[in-house]
């Protein structure tokens, strides 16, 4: 026997299950059997993430029915991941209204578009200094960029160029199909953060001038969001929740209404920027967040690929 004093158990104070607050319930169980993608959404447990990923589902499929926008932002390892085909047929189904990104992504799809190949081997060019150094990629942007000054955005200039020359793999480029499409893909650059400005064809004046341009296309494009579109941003953890802040202050700020709308961020991981600047702090007033971790070549094919069945039946 113990020489130590136990706590009794027998005088504990139950209670019923039957009057207890239960955050779990069997109607949210998941459910088997599924054939398709839309069977595979209601099959979810209505739970978590997977609840607010039907949530935001229905959110674009009402955007979708009501002419509301839904505006992507995204990085550009989304193009690296080879996403460019999925998001170009949801532009020309009409549910992608307008795009936006770094200068990054700029890159990488127009040596996909060129060449059919991106994405360096960053550690061994960086030993020997040849990273970013590809003369085709970086001059022929510069000189791009350099011909729109005062004239075009950004992203126009790009998908204008590269329709114009045939480039061979346009049928996979978002900036090709966005400008045959007449749909806005803006750029937001930071200086020195692209391979691009390690060249002395670097026109610091008409990159700056074509991507302010974008800004204000970008701010523009925002007001129809105001009460029910929706803001996706996959991947871009600081360059695009940065302007999307900074958009939506300037759209309110003219008086435009911007309120009840949904955004969404689909990442590979949780970041202090896309969670305060997209999912918090624009839809205080109204709407809602989201926040989706996840391998890009597997969540937004998902994503996409469900969406697009639950237009067709809606």
């Amino acid at each position: 026997m113990s020489k130590y004093n136990e706590i009794d158990f027998t005088k504990l104070r139950k209670t019923s299950i039957k009057n207890r607050l239960s955050l779990v319930k069997k109607e949210y169980f998941s459910k088997p059997g599924i054939t398709n993608f839309q069977e595979f959404t209601k099959s979810l447990p209505d739970i978590l993430k997977a609840k607010d990923f039907n949530e935001l589902l229905d959110k674009c499929v009402h955007a979708y029915k009501n002419n509301k926008p839904v505006i992507v932002a995204l990085g550009g390892h989304v193009i690296k991941c080879g996403l460019a085909p999925i998001i170009i047929e949801m532009m020309e189904i009409g549910l992608i209204k307008g795009l936006a990104s770094n200068g990054s992504a700029v890159i990488h799809d127009y040596e996909i578009a060129r060449f059919g190949e991106t994405s360096e081997d960053v550690a061994s060019a960086l030993e020997s200094g040849e990273f970013g150094m590809a003369e085709e990629t970086c001059d022929g942007i510069n000189e791009i960029i350099s011909s729109a000054y005062k004239k075009l955005g950004y992203g126009e200039a790009i998908g204008k160029n590269l329709i114009e020359t045939k480039a061979v793999n346009n049928k996979i480029s978002l900036f090709a199909n966005a400008y045959r499409l007449g749909i806005p893909f803006t750029v937001h650059v930071a200086l020195g953060t692209d391979i691009v400005h390690q060249h002395e064809t670097a026109d610091g004046a008409a990159i700056g001038d074509c991507s302010m341009r974008d800004f204000r296309i970008f701010c523009n494009s925002l007001i129809d969001l105001n009460d029910g579109g929706i803001f996706l941003n996959f991947g871009s953890a600081v360059i695009m929740p940065e302007v999307f802040l900074k958009a939506v202050t300037v759209v309110r700020n003219l008086g435009y209404p911007l309120n009840n709308f949904y955004t969404a961020v689909f990442d590979m991981n949780r970041h202090y920027r896309p969670q305060t600047n997209i999912v918090q702090r624009p839809t205080l007033s109204g709407g809602k967040g989201y926040y989706f971790i996840g391998h890009h070549e597997i969540m937004i094919p998902l994503f996409f690929q469900i969406l697009k069945e639950r237009i067709k039946h809606a």
